[in-house]
């Protein structure tokens, strides 16, 4: 990103991105970037892919925007499907979840307000996908509550 003046761009070429088995996720904002306004993600998912399990978060809420395909988002208790130009805003502390329930890859974009740093999160997990390597349930809910999020059973 380059400040002029006030303003920040972010250059799509100069973006950082993660790949892993489930997603491909580009930064196109990051927190620090925004003054903690907001974080920004793009996020794709292959087809059948489980996404994120049941959470919530205390310090930030979580809207995504679907550009392709239909994305499942879980609403409290109930699954509900997202298409292109659908948005779902999570406030804080409400239980959600996503994931990609069709043979079609889905698209959306994933909005953090506040800007934290959801991105030391991302990137961990896709890391550790990536090498093959597996959390217990109660590593995973350790390393989860460490980054603002407190998985549901």
């Amino acid at each position: 990103m380059t400040a002029c003046g006030r303003a920040v761009i972010s250059r799509f070429a100069e973006q950082p991105v993660t790949h892993s088995p489930r997603a491909t996720t580009r930064y196109v904002a990051l927190g620090k970037q925004t003054e903690r306004d907001f974080g920004l993600f793009d996020y794709v998912m292959p087809p059948t892919t489980p996404g994120a399990s049941p959470h919530y978060h205390r310090g930030f809420s979580e809207t995504f925007y679907v550009l392709d395909g239909e994305l499942d988002v879980l609403n409290g208790g109930d699954w509900v499907k997202a298409g292109p130009g659908d948005l779902v805003y999570v406030p804080k502390e409400s239980v959600h979840g996503f994931r990609n329930s069709t043979e079609s890859e889905v698209r959306f974009l994933i909005l953090f307000t506040p800007g934290v740093a959801r991105e030391d999160y991302f990137a961990a997990n896709a890391a550790r996908r990536a090498a093959g390597i597996t959390l217990s349930e109660s590593e995973q809910d350790a390393f989860a509550a460490l980054h603002d999020q407190y998985n549901v059973h």
